[in-house]
């Protein structure tokens, strides 16, 4: 077995949270070429590269496998933002198991099935790392919540992700970097004596990459615990994309329908313009996504529907018990999408 030494010089997974307005999504676009997964619409004023907005969590999957067929083009891919994509996550649970909240399973079961499809992300953007050499940046919303230590007496409060209990322990774990960014404020004391009164002052943007008790960061590149939180502070810890990268078997967390010769031809050839099909107005955004995405019609979906004896062949998809179509066609959309092209 071989063994090596050394620095291994790897793209970097990154994760920075802080409060609603203090520039995530701006930092992430400066990192080298990004492709935006906007899960809340947060880059209409920056002119990035962005798939369309994910309307369910198997749309968002499917933007990621799209990533992972366009080899080269992009040298970054951007979740943004984590607690929105995790809402998205929950739908999806939920819509399977026909369960209106993932409270409904019981027991703490639903926050079990939520870590395990998370993880199932967090695989797949590993595997982009390694296999395709893109940086993977999260952005994610802060929460100020209230911590006690099981040692100390009292409690204080801290910043944590906006993510549920057995979720961010997930993300903290995967990431590389983990940057806190937030608004340095000063509180200094005006006049003197009783009549003395605290004034905030500031407005600072800095970021912490180092675990504090107010809040969680870390970094594996040995940064001062405090920057001014501007992506110049980091570039030099974002390593340079080479051109060794291999065509790989698609992750394995997330099934794809495209053989390798498909891959090799669709990276060889000029990006063409596809007119998708435009579905019935009345069917639920998240399958009309689907659809436009992988080029469906309805009537494709109509016969499929109809040779599993769920619905007769002229049914209106949007006639479709609701159930049926977020845990089916949503829910199962790789199968239903197989069994379209015949596989």
């Amino acid at each position: 077995m071989e063994i090596t030494r050394g620095v291994m010089q790897k793209p970097l997974r990154v994760v920075v949270y802080g409060p609603e307005g203090i520039g995530k999504t701006t930092f992430a676009s400066c990192f080298p070429r990004p492709i935006f997964i906007d899960t809340e619409n947060s880059t209409e004023f920056l002119d990035v590269p962005r798939f369309p907005r994910p309307t369910s969590w198997v749309m968002l999957m499917e933007e990621l496998q799209e990533v992972w067929r366009r080899d080269g083009e992009f040298e970054t891919v951007v979740i943004d933002t984590a607690d929105w994509a995790e809402a998205l996550c929950k739908a999806h649970i939920c819509s399977k198991a026909n369960v209106n909240g993932i409270e409904d399973f019981g027991y703490g079961k639903g926050y079990v099935y939520l870590a395990e499809e998370w993880g199932k992300l967090l695989n797949v953007l590993t595997e982009l790392r390694d296999k395709k050499g893109l940086n993977v940046v999260i952005t994610a919303h802060a929460a100020l919540r209230k911590f006690e230590q099981p040692d100390e007496m009292g409690s204080y409060d801290r910043w944590e992700l906006k993510l549920e209990k057995k979720t961010a322990p997930l993300v903290k774990e995967w990431a590389d970097m983990m940057l806190f960014a937030n608004y340095q404020t000063l509180v200094i004391k005006d006049g003197d004596g009783k009549n003395a009164k605290s004034k905030a002052r500031g407005g600072k943007r800095v970021m912490y990459t180092s675990h504090h008790p107010c809040w969680d960061a870390k970094n594996r590149q040995g940064l001062p615990p405090e920057l001014p939180f501007e992506y110049a502070a980091i570039a030099s810890c974002v390593p340079v994309r080479t051109q060794t990268q291999t065509r790989d078997q698609p992750p394995v967390n997330y099934p794809v329908d495209y053989s390798e010769q498909e891959m090799l031809d669709s990276a060889a050839s000029e990006p063409e313009t596809i007119i998708y099909p435009v579905p019935d107005s009345k069917i639920p955004v998240a399958l009309t996504d689907l659809m436009a995405h992988c080029s469906v019609t309805e009537e494709q979906i109509q016969k499929v529907v109809a040779a599993r004896g769920y619905y007769p062949a002229n049914t209106p998809i949007s006639n479709y018990d609701p159930n049926f179509i977020s845990g089916v066609l949503v829910g199962a959309w790789d199968q239903v999408y197989k069994m379209i092209k015949g596989e």
